[in-house]
């Protein structure tokens, strides 16, 4: 999605200063991707576990795609249990589903589980990086560099404030990304004698309201880092803070700038995630049209007691769409505008893949004797 700040929230209070002790940060409202506060956001700097908001990113598309399944196992290999900082200790051989993987990397921080689930879904961790780094090239960040899906240290790993804000962003759109970010403690290799209790390295989940992800990050190099999110009255906020001297400063940051967002702010909403906005014709289809929806929720952003009126929406779809067509392919866009300026760009997706249809099929329909796709 691009998003382009509106005129009265662009000029977020530049000497409201939130992250004072941090190297550097950022605070933006999810759905419209507005900047709310901004210092330093595009210094490139070590990212530690934050990474592993890229690495969740993948593990939801591949589900998204039925690549894989949450209850699909997945093998430790040698190489996954060999990572050392955080980890669930995984030994090599051990079976987990795709759903305990995940609960052990987004609640747990941990390595072993990244690389292993790397390894799952494109064959190593080397591959998984070039994912890794092909996605963020896609996503238009342009201060992050990958070398792993841990985030350990290792030579030219970096990322930004803002790079990270536009990740979690993105991982966001998987809405049921929270159902495990969110959770406070949960415990792996139950009903055995090695029963694992996790618990959250984000304790905002705990002690914030609202707050449901996303990921912390430490390394003696990078200091203490959080990316986080928190939902309130309906706006969606996500901060990132990196470089803070200790948990509690990081937490204390983060604190502010969600305080700050929500004492600040609201969203008016416009359209729910999936909502049709329209229908485009498909040729040599195994169906005629199929349906463009929204990609995320869009809304509009205020100061709180701002009115929001006189927008106007305008819908452009593809006007030439050939089978196939993936679900979620990009197949037109939705602007919102107010007194000519942009408020708002979102791109409209493929509601269902669609096939091509097969010769029988497309010579009937070319002689009209086929009127039902």
């Amino acid at each position: 999605m691009v998003s382009i700040l509106t005129s009265q929230v662009k000029a977020a209070e530049k000497t409201t200063e939130l992250a004072s002790d941090a190297k550097s940060a950022i605070l933006i409202e999810r759905d419209t991707g507005t900047v709310l506060y901004d210092k330093n956001s595009h210094e490139k700097l070590p990212p530690a576990s934050m990474t592993k908001v890229m690495t969740m990113i993948l593990i939801m598309e591949a589900l998204e795609q039925k690549k894989i399944s949450l209850n699909e196992k997945v093998r430790t290999s040698e190489f996954a249990a060999s990572m050392g900082g955080s980890q669930i200790f995984l030994e090599p051989g051990e079976e987990m589903t795709v759903e305990e993987m995940l609960r052990g990397i987004s609640i747990g921080s941990a390595n072993d589980a990244s690389v292993a689930m790397a390894e799952k879904i494109a064959g190593s961790e080397e591959e998984f990086v070039e994912m890794m780094n092909k996605k963020a090239a896609e996503l238009g960040l342009k201060d992050t560099k990958f070398q792993n899906a841990t985030g350990l240290p290792e030579k030219d790993h970096y990322s930004s404030a803002y790079d990270m804000a536009i990740m979690a962003k993105d991982l966001l759109r998987h809405e049921n990304i929270t159902n495990f970010t969110g959770k406070y403690e949960s415990y792996l290799r139950e009903n055995t004698d090695k029963k694992f209790w996790l618990v959250n390295t984000n304790k905002l989940v705990k002690f914030y309201p609202g707050v449901d992800g996303l990921k912390t990050g430490f390394t003696n190099e990078a200091k203490f880092c959080l990316t986080a999110t928190a939902k309130k009255n309906g706006m969606r906020v996500i901060a990132v803070v990196f470089g803070a001297p200790s948990t509690k400063v990081r937490n204390a940051q983060v604190t502010k700038m969600l305080d700050y967002a929500f004492a600040m702010y609201t969203t008016h909403p416009l359209y729910k995630k999936g909502q049709s906005l329209g229908n485009v014709k498909v040729s040599k289809g195994d169906t005629k049209q199929i349906q463009a929806i929204t990609s995320e929720p869009i809304s509009v952003l205020t100061k709180k007691g701002e009115k929001v009126d006189h927008l106007k929406k305008s819908i452009k779809l593809n006007g030439k769409l050939k089978a196939p067509i993936k679900k979620g392919d990009q197949i037109g866009t939705i602007t919102v505008k107010k007194d000519g300026k942009t408020l708002v760009q979102s791109k409209l997706v493929a509601n269902k893949d669609v096939k091509q249809a097969g010769w029988w099929k497309l010579f009937k329909r070319s002689f009209g004797m086929f009127t039902n796709s």
